[in-house]
Formats: structure tokens, sequence, C-alpha cells
């Protein structure tokens, strides 16, 4: 076997990583997950996510999680309502009852980021997560890598699995190309107790999810396991919005002017958004790769994921680096490849074919969704969906 003696290192403990090193594991592949986070429980996870038949939910499967997915999944979080601007609903998948389950290949089931963070990570061999190891740099050593980290503390391994998201440290040793901003931001934040502390907005929510669409701008919304809101405001701005702008992002009332003007004539029940104090409002512009970006294979050392094929959220995201995954554990483990370079490069060569087929659907939703037909577009599409 290709990786007999050798030591792997994944960078990052996201979905991806973590999927790849419990795969890698199965194979009997030592294996380490290099982590900036303090612990398990130093960082509050996002947004829910939703698990794909052909991606997510397959790569489960082969880590021998799914019944443990079915257990922490949340049943009809994936329930739907579009929005205009001033509340009113144009679709709703509430008012149907769904016949999905899991097999069906349009079955999208959610769960929110921190249970599926747990499952992954209690199926682990223990001590595999080396939390507080915020990467610093690589050395290469012979036919090794030196991971040097902010702690102080270092570690060798002879391969490097970059899976530390959009802002990678590890891809620059892989590829100098960088991501380009697609010219829209989303200023996002969470609210616990959305009963309470948002009651309109909780009532539209039922539990699901809901996009309001308008004037070429869009807020999502989606309800959390923990009963905290999820939201998202977005629209086309400077990729400096955030410093030019002027407003104090953690003052209430001057992200409410900001809101009330840059969002003129929506309906005062998007106002509940500001209401509570001590919301962090992150501000996020929106970065994609070039959908024809394309590097030479090295022996030892590849990314997955956002580190590797960044796009705007499409809801492929952490399928996409969870197939990768799959995939990449395939290469490695299946032994039709007599070095590690040429496995790597057949993983390689999928995760791009993948990246532009879904970099160019990405790049038709943004255009439209951004459009000012964007609601009339989004319920059609919904409305053609089977089931």
């Amino acid at each position: 076997m290709l990786l007999q003696n050798k030591t792997v290192a994944v960078i990052g403990g996201g979905p991806g990583g973590l999927t790849l090193a419990r795969l890698l594991q199965l194979k009997g592949v030592d294996v380490k997950v290099y982590e900036r986070d303090e612990n398990r429980d130093g960082r509050v996870q996002g947004a829910t996510l939703d698990l794909h038949f052909e991606s997510g939910l397959k790569a489960l499967e082969e880590a021998g999680l799914l019944e443990a997915f079915k257990a922490n999944y949340r049943p009809d979080n994936d329930r739907y309502r579009i929005l205009d601007k001033n509340g009113v609903i144009f679709h709703d998948d509430h008012e149907k009852e769904s016949t999905r389950d899991f097999g069906d290949e349009w079955f999208r089931p959610e769960i929110d980021r921190g249970p599926l963070r747990d499952i992954l990570l209690d199926s682990l061999q223990p001590d595999t997560v080396v939390w507080d190891s915020h990467i610093i740099s690589l050395e290469k050593i012979s036919n090794s890598w030196k991971i040097i980290f902010k702690n102080g503390n270092t570690a060798v391994a002879d391969i490097v699995i970059g899976a530390d998201g959009a802002n990678s440290k590890i891809r620059s040793i892989v590829t100098p190309i960088k991501a380009v901003y697609t010219g829209a931001t989303y200023l996002v934040g969470n609210i616990p107790d959305l009963e309470k502390n948002t009651p309109k907005i909780s009532a539209l929510l039922k539990g699901g999810k809901i996009s309001a669409m308008g004037d070429s701008k869009m807020i999502f919304a989606s309800a959390k396991g923990d009963g905290s809101l999820d939201f998202y405001i977005c629209w086309k701005t400077d990729v400096n919005w955030a410093k030019e702008s002027g407003i104090d992002l953690k003052d209430n009332k001057q992200v409410l002017e900001w809101f009330k003007n840059e969002f003129d004539g929506w309906d005062t029940i998007w106002l509940e958004l500001f209401d509570y104090e001590n919301i962090d409002f992150t501000p996020r512009p929106l970065y994609s790769m070039p959908l024809d970006q394309h590097w030479e294979t090295q022996p030892n050392i590849t990314l997955l994921g956002d580190a590797a094929h960044l796009l705007p959220p499409n809801g492929e995201g952490v399928n996409t680096a969870m197939l990768d995954a799959l995939d990449l554990t395939e290469s490695l483990t299946n032994g039709k490849f007599t070095n590690l370079q040429s496995a790597i490069a057949h993983y390689e060569k999928q995760m791009f074919a993948r990246f532009v087929d879904e970099g160019k659907i990405t790049a038709d939703m943004m255009d439209w969704m951004f459009s000012p037909d964007g609601l009339k577009i989004m319920v059609e599409m919904l409305n053609e969906l089977p089931g």
C-alpha cells in the first residue's frame, strides 16, 4: 500500500478534513489532524448543512457513520420558504407532505455543523486531532514536511493534505493562484432564542429556512437545533465595504441605520434582526477560485474542499469537501497506482473537473440571484424540482 509506514497530516478539522481522517483510519493509515481551535468546544460552529445523496451522505456511508447521522439530523429543517421583501410567501415547502427519505437522490437531510463535527470527531481514534495547532509555515525536509505552528510546536509528516478552508495556509505551497472577489458580500449574524428575540421571523421560519428576495438583494435565515437563528444579509458592494463604510459592526444602532438605508423599502419585519444587542456582525465578501485553475501535481501534498476550490455558498461546499475526502482516500489506498504522485494526480483530475461543473452553475446562480428577477427565477426553479 502506498501509505504503508507513512504519516499523513491533515491541516484543518472541518467536515472535509475529519471525513478524510476517518476514511484513512479505516484503511489502517497513520493520520493526524491539526486544528487551530483550542479544543472541540473552542468555537461556535456555523450554519445548518444539508447533505446530498451523491456526496456528503455517500462519504458518511463509506465511513460507517450514516446511522449516527440519522440519529442526529433534523427532520423537516430542510423545509424552505421563499418570500419577497415584504414577507409575502411565494414558495412554501410546509404546504406539501414530503415523501422523501434516505436513498432518494433528492432527499437532502439537514444537520447543524456542531453535531456533524461531533459525529466525525467521535469516530476517530483517541488523540487523532491535535488542537491549538495554528499552522504558520511548512518546510520541505528531504521527502517529508516539517509543519511549524504558532504555539511553537512542530510536527513532521510524509504527506500533507490542506483542508484548512478559504484562507488556507497550505494552498500557497501548492499553487500561487488566488481567489477573486465575486462582487457580493454577506453580513452574517446569530441570534439566540429566536422565538423570544425574533418572534415574527420565527413564525415565518417554522423551524426551517427562508430566503427573502427583492431589489437584487437577499436575506437568508435558518433555524438551528439550539433554538438560535443564523442569518445572512446579502447584497452587491465593494470588496472593502467593511472598512470603507465607517460602520462600527459592534454597534447595533449603526448597523441598523445602514440596513434601513441599503434595504430601503423592505418590510419592518426584518428590523427584528437588529433588536438583540449582543450580535457579532461578521462581513464575508464572497470569493471564487478561477474556473480555469490548474497546478502541477506534487508528490506528497494536495488540497481538498474550499482550500482547493472555493466557491460562493451554493449548497455544495461541505458535500464537495466530503466527496473530495472519499475520492482522495480511494486514490491513495486502492492499490492501482505505483506512486503517491500518480495517485494524487488522479484525485486532482477528478476534483478539477467537478469544480468546473459546479463553478459554472454557481456563477450562473450568482448572476440571477442578484438580478431584478431573482425572486421569480428562484420560485420557478424550486417549483420544477421533483417531489
